[in-house]
């Protein structure tokens, strides 16, 4: 049985591998090319950090953005600044032949103008969490761990929202990501996980995924349940009470804002490996006891 069950994985390997050179196209439509498989990997956000660590090739990363800090061993690379104030000349220091980049800023044009090869990701919805790993396991020959990955996150997240479905309630909810206000629309990432945990996102699907919203938008919908993403920054029950009109909220006035501590934030605003354990955050919060300890 043992030798058998060994064959079958031989197999799955083989027919996972990747062959080099490697050409793709990344989530800016670029053309990428990878000679061979990449041995010194700069990750510069922290989703792709935790999913390469997943599939197995953290090993391969020589440094990170300043906010990659999951799993244990991420938090002693060296560090190479953020989205909008990234060191582009200590990235090039490190001699990647591979780089991991957002779609946004301008930290993708800065490196490839200095011959580096580069790759940018862009996951906001909830079914760019598994398009995301695939294509990172693919660039590291990781492919049957990336599909493993996703069988684990589907399992963990069905298993949660099998228990949230025993909810009596589904509460109206506002999910604040910063004061500015910036907001989740109903078909981000996060917007997918209100709904599994059973809520519902006021926030109309046509403002977008992360939309800006107006503060009064808030007030007309009067939502029960207010989630602070921004609650590791100081927002908090009372900031927001002092708000023109949230005061008199359902949400506030009946005590059901979740102030969110910096580790919920990580789970919940990072779309990776993780997302089980941010749809578990947001089920405790809108329905208290319910998943037990």
């Amino acid at each position: 049985m043992k030798k058998l069950l060994f064959l079958i994985g031989a197999l799955l390997g083989l027919a996972f591998a990747t062959s080099y050179p490697l050409t793709v196209n990344d989530d800016l439509g670029r053309t990428v090319v990878l000679a061979v498989a990449p041995k010194r990997i700069v990750v510069m956000l922290p989703s792709a950090t935790e999913t390469l660590c997943a599939v197995g090739a953290c090993d391969r990363i020589v440094a990170t953005d300043d906010y990659s800090n999951w799993p244990e061993e991420v938090r002693e690379k060296p560090k190479a600044g953020g989205l909008y104030n990234p060191n582009v000349e200590l990235i090039a220091s490190f001699e990647p032949d591979l780089v991991i980049t957002s779609k946004y800023g301008k930290l993708t044009e800065a490196l490839e103008k200095l011959g580096l090869t580069v790759y940018a990701v862009n996951t906001q919805t909830y079914d760019d969490i598994f398009r995301t790993a695939r294509n990172l396991g693919r660039l590291v020959d990781r492919e049957a761990e990336a599909e493993a990955l996703v069988a684990r996150i589907n399992g963990a997240v069905y298993a949660l929202e099998t228990q949230a479905a025993k909810a009596p309630d589904r509460p109206t909810v506002y999910y604040e990501i910063d004061a500015t206000p910036y907001t989740v629309g109903p078909d981000s990432f996060i917007g997918v996980l209100i709904q599994k945990a059973r809520g519902v996102n006021i926030i109309p699907a046509e403002l977008g995924l992360f939309p800006k919203i107006s503060p009064e938008l808030v007030v007309e919908r009067d939502p029960e349940v207010i989630v602070l993403g921004d609650a590791p920054h100081g927002v908090s029950a009372a900031t927001i009470a002092e708000r023109p009109g949230w005061s008199g909220l359902r949400a506030v006035k009946e005590g059901r804002v979740c102030e969110l501590t910096k580790d919920q934030t990580d789970v919940v605003h990072r779309p990776g490996p993780r997302v089980a354990e941010g749809l578990r955050v947001l089920i405790d919060c809108f329905h208290p006891g319910l998943l037990g300890e």
